[in-house]
C-alpha cells in the first residue's frame, strides 16, 4: 500500500512539472509573438478551463486515453508512382486491339461505298457537279439504290481485297529473295531505308496491271457491264501485261509504270513522315498530361497507350496523305482508264450512264488539259466522298472504343484494393 501511494504522488508530481513547463513555453511565445492580450480559445469559449488545477485534481491518477497512433505504413503512395492494376492493363489492351481490328475491318469494308463514289467523280471528264461537299452526294446515293440495288456501291471490293493481298505477297516474297527490309520499324540506316523503298517501288511496278484492273471493276456501272467473276482481275491485269503497243487511246502499261510508281512511292514516304511526327506529339502530350498531375509514372508508356498512339497517328497519316495527294490520284486513275472501253454510272443525276472517252498522252498533258477544260478544282472531283470516308472511319472507331469500354466496365468487377483493405482492418482493430 505505502509503494503504491508513493508511485502516484510521483506520477502527479512529474504530471505537475510537466505543466509548469508547458505554461512557462506558452507565455514566452506569446510575449514574443506579441499575443499576451489574446485569451486562448476553443470554440468560442476560454480555454483556461482546460488549465485549471480543479481538473488536475479531479484526474489525477487517472490513465490518459489517447488516440492510437496510424503506421506509416498505411499511406498510399501516389496514383502515378504505383502500376495500375493487372485487370485494367487487360482490359485497355483489349480495347486497343478491338479498335485495331475495326479500323482493319473498316479500311478494307465499311469505307468502300466511298472510295467506288470518289473514283467515278475522278475519271468522269463531263461531270457537271464537282461533289466536293459530301451534302451533294446524299441524293446521288439514294438514286443510285433506287434504281441499281444497295449492291450498286459495293462494286469491285473483291478486287480491291486480292490486289491488297497481291501487294502484301509480293512484299514478303521480294523480302524474303533480297536483303531489302519489309518493315520500316526494322530500318537502322539510311541505306537499309533506301533498300525499304526499293522494295517498295518493286512492289507497285508489280501490282501496276492488276490496280488498273481492279479501278475499272469499281467504277463501270452495273447496268451497262457485265458483272465481273472473282478471278476476273488477274486475267484483265494479265492482258494489260501482254498489251504492250499502243491499242487506240488505251495507254501501254510500261508507261503508265513511272507515275503510278511515283506517286505510290512518294504518297508512301509522306504518310510515314506525318505518322512519325503524330506520333511524336502525341507522345510528348502524353507526358506532358503526366507531368501536370504532379509525376510521372513508372511505365510512361503502356502498351495500350501505344496502341491507341499508333491507331491514331495511322488514321491521321491515312487523312493527310490522301488529302495532299488527291489531284495526283485523279490524273493517275484517268491515265489507268483511258481507252479500256469502261462505261460509268452519272453521278450528276444518279440514273443514267456515259462512256469514257479520253484522249490525254501523259501526265503533264492530263494535267493541263483537267485544269483548262474544268479549271482547278476538276482535279478534286469527288473530295466530298474522301470527307465521308475519313467520317465515317473516325466514328467507327470511337463508336467501337466506346462500347467495348462500357462492355468491359460491366463484365469487370470493382474490387476494393488491398493496401486500403488492410489499412481499415488494422485501424478498426485498434479502436
Amino acid at each position: 500500500m505505502y509503494t503504491q501511494v508513493s508511485n502516484d504522488s510521483l506520477t502527479v508530481g512529474k504530471y505537475r512539472q510537466s505543466e509548469n513547463h508547458s505554461k512557462l513555453f506558452a507565455k514566452t511565445y506569446k510575449v514574443m509573438a506579441g499575443l499576451e492580450s489574446y485569451d486562448r480559445v476553443y470554440r468560442g469559449r476560454s480555454n483556461d478551463i482546460w488549465e485549471s488545477e480543479a481538473l488536475a485534481d479531479k484526474y489525477q491518477g487517472q490513465g490518459i486515453i489517447r488516440p492510437s497512433s496510424i503506421s506509416n505504413t498505411s499511406v498510399h503512395p501516389l496514383a502515378q508512382d504505383s502500376p495500375p492494376p493487372e485487370d485494367d492493363l487487360t482490359v485497355k489492351k483489349c480495347v486497343g486491339i478491338g479498335c485495331g481490328l475495326a479500323s482493319l475491318i473498316t479500311e478494307n469494308l465499311l469505307i468502300h461505298p466511298f472510295i467506288v463514289l470518289r473514283r467515278q467523280c475522278q475519271v468522269n471528264p463531263v461531270l457537271r457537279r464537282y461533289h466536293l461537299v459530301p451534302i451533294t452526294l446524299v441524293p446521288v446515293i439514294i438514286r443510285l439504290h433506287k434504281t441499281q440495288g444497295l449492291n450498286t456501291l459495293w462494286k469491285g471490293v473483291g478486287s480491291v481485297l486480292l490486289v491488297r493481298g497481291i501487294t502484301l505477297a509480293v512484299e514478303d516474297l521480294v523480302s524474303k529473295l533480297t536483303p531489302w527490309p519489309k518493315e520500316i520499324s526494322n530500318v537502322q540506316s539510311m541505306k537499309a531505308f533506301c533498300q525499304h523503298i526499293l522494295l517498295k517501288c518493286v512492289s507497285i511496278g508489280i501490282v501496276t496491271p492488276f490496280y488498273s484492273a481492279s479501278l475499272a471493276e469499281t467504277v463501270q456501272s452495273e447496268i451497262a457491264s457485265e458483272s465481273p467473276g472473282i478471278l476476273d482481275v488477274f486475267r484483265d491485269g494479265a492482258i494489260r501485261i501482254v498489251e504492250v503497243s499502243n491499242k487506240g487511246r488505251l495507254i501501254p502499261i510500261y508507261a503508265l509504270l513511272p507515275p503510278t510508281i511515283a506517286y505510290g512511292v512518294a504518297k508512301y514516304i509522306f504518310g510515314l513522315i506525318v505518322k512519325q511526327l503524330t506520333w511524336r506529339i502525341m507522345v510528348n502530350r502524353h507526358r506532358h498530361s503526366q507531368g501536370i498531375q504532379g509525376a510521372y509514372s513508372r511505365n510512361i508508356m503502356s502498351e495500350a497507350v501505344e496502341q491507341d498512339i499508333e491507331l491514331q497517328s495511322t488514321l491521321v497519316s491515312m487523312c493527310a496523305s490522301d488529302v495532299v495527294f488527291y489531284p495526283l490520284e485523279t490524273i493517275i486513275h484517268r491515265l489507268h482508264l483511258q481507252g479500256t472501253r469502261t462505261i460509268i454510272d452519272d453521278l450528276d443525276t444518279g440514273r443514267n450512264v456515259i462512256p469514257l472517252l479520253t484522249g490525254y498522252s501523259g501526265v503533264s498533258d492530263c494535267q493541263h488539259a483537267i485544269i483548262s477544260t474544268e479549271g482547278a478544282l476538276g482535279l478534286y472531283k469527288g473530295f466530298g466522298a474522301l470527307i465521308m470516308q475519313f467520317a465515317v472511319h473516325v466514328l467507327v472507331l470511337r463508336a467501337t472504343k466506346w462500347i467495348l469500354t462500357e462492355i468491359s466496365a460491366i463484365v469487370k468487377p470493382n474490387p476494393i484494393p488491398k493496401s486500403v483493405s488492410k489499412a481499415a482492418q488494422n485501424t478498426y482493430s485498434e479502436i
